[in-house]
C-alpha cells in the first residue's frame, strides 16, 4: 500500500540541542542538510516559527513529544487537519511553541498547503548533548525515510538570513 504521507520540500527540525531529546528535530535536521536536504534546526520560538511557514508549499516539522508513550515512538501528525495536541509539545524549552505556531498561522490564513509534523516520544529532557538511546535509534531509523519523501535537492536554496542548513536558527 503506497504511502499517503506528501513529499516535503523544507525540514524544519524544532528543539534545544542541550536539553538531550528535544534535540531530536536539530539532530535530523543537520542528518538530512549533509545529505542536501533544504532543512533548518529551530529553537522552537512560536512567533519565529510562523514566519517559516511561507518559506515553502510542503513542510515536515520534527519535534521531541512528551505524551507518556513508550520512548522513541514515532507519531505523523497531520497539522492542517486539525490542531496539534498541545500537551503532546509542551516539554519545550519556549512558552509559545509548535503547536501555538501551527493555530497562530492556521488564523491568520498562513498555514503552507501541506503541513506534517513527525513527532518522536522523548526520554530525558535534562541537560546534555546526547540523545537517549530509544530516541536516537529512532531517529536514525527515520532518516532514509525522510530523505525519500524530500522533494528534490536543495540547489541554490540558501537559508534565511541569521541560520544555517541544519544549524540552529531562533
Amino acid at each position: 500500500m503506497p504511502d499517503p504521507r506528501p513529499a516535503f520540500s523544507l525540514f524544519i527540525g524544532v528543539g534545544h540541542p542541550f536539553r538531550r531529546d528535544d534535540a531530536v528535530g536539530p539532530w535530523l535536521a543537520e542528518r538530512l542538510a549533509l545529505a542536501g536536504c533544504r532543512a533548518l534546526a529551530h529553537t522552537g520560538d512560536g512567533a519565529d516559527l510562523v514566519g517559516r511557514f511561507g518559506m515553502a508549499n510542503d513542510i515536515l516539522i520534527a519535534d521531541a513529544t512528551q505524551s507518556g508513550a513508550p520512548p522513541g515512538h514515532i507519531r505523523m501528525i497531520d497539522a492542517r487537519a486539525a490542531p496539534l495536541p498541545d500537551r503532546t509539545f509542551r516539554n519545550s524549552t519556549h512558552e509559545l511553541g509548535l503547536a501555538f505556531a501551527v493555530e497562530t498561522a492556521r488564523a491568520l490564513g498562513l498555514l503552507p498547503r501541506s503541513l506534517w509534523v513527525l513527532g518522536i516520544e522523548g526520554q530525558d529532557f535534562g541537560f546534555g548533548e546526547t540523545l537517549s538511546p530509544a530516541v536516537a535509534r529512532a531517529a536514525e531509523a527515520r532518516v532514509e525515510w525522510l530523505l525519500d519523501r524530500h522533494d528534490g535537492p536543495a540547489r541554490g536554496w540558501q537559508p534565511p538570513p541569521g541560520s544555517r542548513p541544519g544549524k540552529k536558527s531562533p
